[in-house]
């Protein structure tokens, strides 16, 4: 019997889900760790995404396809006072970090691990802080332009779950996917690029600690621009 194709919902903005055999201590953090940190996207959320959290925090911050989890682990490690919230559906990532998540002892940490629109589309109005989309898959054939994640559906999510004031960081190393990205935002009503000068876009956030594949696209001759939008 074949199996019934997938809702493209929840197969568009990733590629596949394992890569190498995960060691024993990988996979243990896996069995034991990650359901005790995995959103339950089967209840509904808290008014209060600061509810998710063993310790009070005050802000939300959502990062979308953390891949190795450098900046996430950085980010969580600088600011116990926001909550974050992670988003990885690739298993050999989720590991890599669950063991950062550890060996740190970070608290301030949820996760969950397939599709993002799944949390955008559970996550209560205007409930997060700030959305980071850092090197997202660029998906460089034109005809998989409609793969990215920057769309005009799931701009409409960031702004229903965004807090006025809040703020949507992109970062990027391809040419390409930056403009489409700077196309969409202006054409959206709801998001405001807040850059005045180049070096606005140029210059990594603050407090950027850098990853592995941005260390590899400069190796390789490739530039990275870095936008911010806010919810107007």
């Amino acid at each position: 019997m074949t199996e019934p194709r997938r809702a493209r919902a929840t197969e568009a903005f990733f590629g596949r889900r394992k890569g190498k055999p995960l060691r024993e201590r990988q996979a243990a953090h896996l069995e034991h760790l990650l359901p005790s940190l995995r959103l339950d996207l089967a209840q509904p959320a808290p008014a209060e995404l600061t509810t998710l959290f063993p310790q009070p925090v005050k802000r939300i911050r959502l990062e979308i396809g953390f891949g190795g989890g450098e900046h996430l682990v950085h980010r969580a490690a600088e600011d116990p006072a926001t909550g974050f919230i992670g988003v990885e559906p690739f298993v050999n990532s989720m590991a890599k970090l669950l063991g950062q998540i550890e060996a740190r002892e970070l608290a301030n940490v949820r996760l969950y691990d397939d599709d993002a629109t799944q949390v955008l589309d559970w996550l209560p109005d205007a409930s997060v802080d700030h959305i980071d989309l850092l090197y997202p898959d660029p998906w460089p054939k034109r005809k998989h332009w409609k793969r990215r994640f920057v769309s005009k559906l799931n701009l409409d999510r960031f702004a229903r779950i965004l807090k006025p004031g809040g703020l949507f960081c992109f970062a990027s190393d391809i040419d390409t996917y930056v403009n489409w990205t700077l196309i969409h935002c202006r054409d959206h009503a709801a998001f405001e690029w807040t850059a005045e000068k180049a070096a606005d876009w140029l210059t990594p956030f603050a407090g950027w600690p850098s990853t592995r594949y941005e260390a590899k696209a400069r190796r390789e001759g490739r530039s990275s621009a870095y936008l911010t939008f806010r919810r107007v």
